[in-house]
């Protein structure tokens, strides 16, 4: 016989609506009446009719988190943090208003995050959590704003992770922006105080928000020990290829000699090279960089995996790391310090971004002031980096 919502209200000694405050966990309810309710439905084996309940409510029990790429440690440490979050951390097996979390990979496409969000809207998410940067893109912002604006009439709350603000959206609940530009400002400086003059930089696919922010933080650093002009804003879009390419480490070849001139570097177009996230692309850059400016003293990589990319195509030249080219990346992802040499790089907090994401996809932590925080990014200078060789050739690797 099927047991219902009344027979856990029964055995609890509470009123059914005391049991659904409970399994929904939208209403407070004192702790030792929980635990009771709890208690009668582990005792009672009683499954909530998700369905049903949805439909006497606003939204589902279903939170999205959107991820470029699930494989890349960089979306998974934050998924994992967030879902973690969202399913609950007591390991009770007990549903007492957690969610249930559902990650959503879209390849670095826009077309499919759409899609994913047009799904869950149907399936009334009760949140939606998006993660990494964005596409500048008109089209799609405009896309996004529409889509985001209809979620959020409808209650679900949408939260972005390591994303900045959308333009002209006022459906965002909180915005956790990742600080690329002064990390990425941070990083340079770093070679610049060892004695680094000539640097080259493997910069992520264009139109992407990380890889511009990113590259501003590398040019200021730059323009600020008096060696070329802060770059305008947008100023690589046009360079190399990988435009669909998203943070995700999917395979592409980076952009090489002839398309640099038209991203308005200056003196830097031909120390930087784009391409996407993946080690393939850092490998392929670094060779045309070493191959563009045989004086270069350092490589800074888009992110860590590029950099193991940078890395290889140094050594396979017959160079030292860092004797002959120090290299740095960016995320601190957790093999970065398992590197040889372990490789500098900067922090971003990406397990702490991810759980608050999904405690603000909640309701369990107020949002920040205005809806938007900016999570700094910290400096991890590791064995990787060191000042250039003052005088002679370079040498050569055992």
């Amino acid at each position: 016989m099927t047991v219902t919502l009344a027979d856990v209200a029964a055995r609890a000694r509470v009123s059914p609506a005391t049991v659904s405050r409970v399994l929904n966990g939208n209403y407070p309810v004192a702790a030792a009446t929980r635990e009771r309710v709890l208690r009668a439905v582990d005792d009672l084996d009683y499954v909530l009719n998700g369905p049903a309940s949805s439909l006497a409510a606003a939204t589902s029990d279903l939170v999205g988190i959107l991820v470029n790429d699930i494989a890349d440690p960089f979306f998974g440490i934050m998924a994992g943090a967030a879902q973690t979050e969202i399913g609950g951390q007591e390991g009770t097996g007990r549903a007492g208003g957690e969610k249930l979390a559902v990650v959503c990979n879209t390849g670095g496409s826009p077309e499919r995050e759409l899609t994913y969000l047009t799904l869950l809207q149907r399936q009334r998410a009760a949140a939606v959590i998006l993660t990494g940067g964005a596409l500048e893109d008109p089209g799609h912002i405009a896309a996004m704003t529409t889509k985001l604006a209809k979620l959020a009439d409808a209650g679900t709350r949408v939260v972005l992770c390591g994303r900045p603000p959308l333009p002209g959206s006022d459906a965002i609940v909180a915005s956790l922006a990742f600080d690329n530009r002064g990390g990425g400002r941070r990083l340079t400086e770093h070679l610049l105080t060892l004695g680094h003059r000539r640097i080259g930089y493997v910069a992520g696919p264009l139109e992407r928000t990380t890889t511009r922010h990113r590259l501003e933080g590398h040019l200021a650093a730059l323009a600020a020990a008096g060696l070329g002009d802060p770059a305008p804003s947008g100023a690589e879009r046009g360079v190399g290829s990988g435009e669909g390419s998203g943070e995700s480490h999917g395979e592409g070849r980076p952009g090489h000699e002839g398309q640099e001139g038209r991203g308005g570097h200056g003196r830097h177009e031909e120390l930087i090279v784009h391409g996407p996230y993946s080690r393939r692309a850092g490998y392929e850059a670094t060779l045309e960089l070493l191959r563009r400016a045989p004086d270069l003293t350092a490589v800074v990589a888009a992110n860590d995996t590029v950099a193991l990319g940078a890395c290889a195509a140094v050594r396979d030249q017959g160079l030292r790391i860092p004797e002959d080219v120090s290299v740095a990346g960016f995320d601190d992802l957790p093999f970065s310090v398992d590197a040889t040499p372990a490789l500098t790089t900067v922090r971003l907090p990406l397990h702490e971004a991810g759980a608050r994401a999904g405690r603000l996809a909640m309701g369990t932590e107020t949002p920040p002031p205005g809806g938007i925080a900016t999570i700094t990014a910290e400096l991890m200078a590791r064995a990787s980096t060191a000042p250039p060789r003052a005088t002679g050739g370079r040498g050569r690797a055992d």
